[in-house]
């Protein structure tokens, strides 16, 4: 088996807010991936006073732990686990019930020797990479389905939309959201390999429509995950001026790449 993984800050000034994990239990049997994106509150607070940082490593955390030794439950039931451990460890000092409470995207896999299970809860990806070389995007996209209007006033994202139904789902305190994952499974023989990143990779696509997700894929096979994130900085940095592409978006966001090979 082949894995890479590479992570890297929008701002080295400041704290990485993804997770990505790869485990191999010792019995030698299956894995499991897990990939977060911590999303970063806005400058009026989340009301916790742990980090997002601190919130995606307990999280992430506990998924890796719950995918490897748990077999017996669902992927939302340890979705559903982990956000609860999760909420367990800071309930006594933060507002858990503030719409800004530290919260992630997730995607989480795990295999065996005769499947390969999968959910992916808001907008990071998964792909997959069957033997003919096809791939197969997996993608929770509800948050591109919102209306742009909609989401430059956090104020009424976060009252009308986020975690709400007829909006988007991220896993903060409420183990009730991995009920709305994205969930499903494939024989393992009919996947080669496996790729997940987070938005800030996927802007390769995405954003800068560099290529499709084949496209994308390829690349990480070909040249690695690091060629994916320096391509994305290469072109985030030249579109720093102009704002054709990044918009109002920040102009570097943290970029995390997980490719798995069997």
């Amino acid at each position: 088996m082949r894995t890479e993984l590479v992570s890297e800050p929008g701002d080295p000034a400041h704290p990485n807010e993804d997770f990505a994990s790869v485990g191999l239990p010792a019995s030698g049997q299956g894995g499991a991936l897990v990939l977060l994106d911590g999303v970063t509150p806005p400058a009026g607070g989340d009301g916790c006073v742990h980090s997002v940082s601190w919130f995606s490593a307990h999280l992430g955390g506990a998924l890796t732990e719950l995918s490897l030794t748990r077999r017996d439950l669902t992927l939302p039931e340890i979705l559903a686990r982990a956000i609860s451990r999760t909420a367990g460890a800071h309930a006594g000092t933060c507002d858990l019930s503030h719409p800004r409470t530290p919260q992630a995207t997730v995607v989480l896999v795990r295999w065996s020797a005769t499947e390969v299970e999968y959910l992916v809860l808001s907008d990071s990806a998964l792909l997959l990479e069957s033997p003919d070389g096809s791939v197969l995007p997996l993608l929770d996209d509800r948050l591109s389905r919102v209306p742009l209007a909609t989401l430059t006033s956090a104020a009424r994202t976060d009252a009308t939309l986020r975690n709400k139904e007829g909006g988007f789902f991220t896993a903060a305190a409420d183990p009730w959201v991995a009920t709305r994952a994205v969930t499903g499974s494939v024989p393992r023989s009919a996947v080669r390999a496996l790729a997940a990143l987070t938005d800030g990779a996927t802007r390769w696509v995405e954003t800068f429509g560099e290529g499709d997700w084949a496209d994308l894929f390829a690349l990480v096979r070909k040249e690695g995950a690091q060629t994916v994130v320096d391509r994305v900085r290469a072109l985030e940095t030249a579109d720093a001026e102009q704002r054709v592409r990044l918009g109002r978006s920040k102009t570097h966001d943290d970029a995390t790449a997980v490719f798995v090979e069997w």
